[in-house]
């Protein structure tokens, strides 16, 4: 297997280990895909200024989002069915994060329970993701069940009033748990070691939706359920409406335009993620890190800004905070580590990210993440 030394090596060994339909699910975008590899691409043409003969011996990485005291400004993005990429992903995910001092953020769409992450994870305080769906009484209640996890922030995610057309996802007939058709059947039985795991855990199916839904009691009615869920009326009002309700730190996902930036702020945001939903919703989108530059420059310092999508290196976060980000999230990165190696390989995707962030850093001449900004890129 080798010494893992970059994302791309975790990408290449999840590749090898994880069922096909949960793979794609991970590394696809919708339509055409020009969004999703934008993201990746748009980092590449940013350039660095390095600097020499300064005195880099004491370097910090640490920061806040939302308060917060973090390691470095990287969290763990919200994704849907990581439990799905390794048995129990999202306990092993919240675990590695816990022990790299960064936050980590639980989907609706996961596969472990908030009760179940709380619970594994000794009551540490992490992240949770909301969908606004259409049953409000049920997301009272995810609210409430956030609470009583010792949930520290809420994220609402905005953009997926709607589904993109994932082309992948349908060939393959993505589903949770996998349809037995023979196409899956024998990709499954090329994955020893990913079968071995998942018939060893209970956590198979959306905890924080099955048995909490009215009238949702089976995997047939969960998916049901689901796909009639997603509200196309969202509005501010809703996440005024949230806030209130929630009463914490709330962040607001989604973000593209400096205009609903600006909305979001005035709906109670504390903090914004810059985000096309790592390219899986408006294909044709600008990429995160293109459009971050305007709307730091429409908030300027009213609230926090964060963003996601396209980072697979501590080089690539240094870039967004230079651009003004204030935290960053990793999605693809982590359930590629997750895939690969379950939680020591999320544990190496964060060593990965926090060694190329501070010795990028100490090249630049800085030797404190808090000090840096757009000085040290190249300007053209």
């Amino acid at each position: 297997m080798g010494e893992m030394t970059c994302i791309e090596d975790l990408r290449r060994l999840a590749r090898k280990r994880v069922p096909r339909m949960f793979y794609d699910y991970v590394d696809g975008g919708s339509w055409t895909e020009y969004t999703y590899r934008a993201n990746e691409a748009d980092f590449q043409r940013i350039e660095f200024r390095q600097r020499v003969a300064v005195d880099i011996t004491e370097r910090s990485t640490a920061s806040t989002m939302v308060g917060q005291p973090v390691s470095m400004p990287v969290a763990i993005a919200p994704t849907g069915l990581a439990g799905m990429q390794h048995a129990d992903g999202e306990i092993l995910a919240a675990r590695a994060a816990k022990q790299h001092g960064v936050p980590f953020t639980l989907s609706t769409m996961s596969i472990c329970s908030l009760e179940a992450v709380a619970e594994a994870t000794g009551r540490h305080p992490f992240w949770f993701q909301l969908y606004v769906l259409r049953d409000r009484e049920f997301v009272e209640n995810l609210i409430d069940r956030a609470k009583n996890a010792n949930c520290s922030a809420l994220v609402v995610t905005m953009d997926l009033q709607v589904f993109g057309q994932r082309h992948k996802d349908k060939k393959n007939g993505l589903s949770t748990p996998p349809k037995p058709t023979l196409r899956n059947l024998l990709n499954m039985a090329s994955k020893p070691r990913w079968c071995i795991g998942m018939l060893a855990t209970k956590h198979r199916q959306f905890g924080n939706i099955l048995g909490h839904a009215k009238g949702v009691d089976n995997i047939d009615s969960l998916v049901e359920w689901t796909q009639e869920q997603f509200d196309p009326r969202l509005s501010w009002q809703d996440v005024e409406w949230i806030k209130k309700k929630w009463g914490g730190k709330l962040i607001v996902k989604g973000i593209q335009d400096p205009e609903d930036a600006r909305l979001a702020v005035a709906s109670g945001a504390d903090a914004i993620i810059v985000s096309n939903h790592g390219g899986r919703q408006l294909d044709g989108a600008a990429s995160s890190i293109s459009t971050l530059p305007r709307i730091v420059d429409a908030l300027g310092q009213r609230v926090e800004v964060h963003m996601d999508g396209g980072i697979r290196s501590g080089q690539d976060v240094l870039k967004a905070i230079a651009l003004g980000a204030r935290g960053t999230y990793i999605g693809r990165a982590m359930m590629y580590g997750l895939g690969a190696l379950g939680e020591q390989g999320v544990a190496t995707v964060l060593s990965i990210i926090h060694k190329e962030l501070d010795l990028s850093m100490a090249f630049c001449g800085k030797t404190d993440i808090q000090v840096v900004d757009r000085s040290i890129l190249l300007t053209k």
